[in-house]
């Protein structure tokens, strides 16, 4: 018994995912310095020290949030200054 061979179905192609555009924190890490990042977020840590009681314990969680949001941020500034220094070391740039 033969059997016919279906030919093969290609599967459709994935959408691309969209990139996400955050034009606010581009600006922000463009321009910002070590100072910048520590002052942005230093109200906001205040505020959260001074919670009590049962939101307390979601404050903490929201610290460890921004602590980490501040080592990205400084992470950024770092690679920025990196670049710029890289940039400028070799003379110019492209022609």
């Amino acid at each position: 018994m033969a059997t016919a061979k279906k030919a093969p179905e290609k599967a459709p192609e994935p959408q691309p995912i969209p990139q996400p555009s955050y034009p606010a924190i581009e600006g922000f890490v463009e321009k910002a310095t070590a100072a910048d990042i520590s002052a942005a977020f230093k109200d906001l840590k205040t505020q959260l020290d001074g919670l009590k009681g049962p939101k307390a314990e979601q404050a903490k969680k929201v610290q460890k949030a921004v602590e980490r949001t501040e080592e990205l941020l400084s992470y950024l500034l770092e690679v920025r200054e990196k670049l710029e220094k890289d940039r400028k070391g070799k003379g110019g740039g492209r022609k």
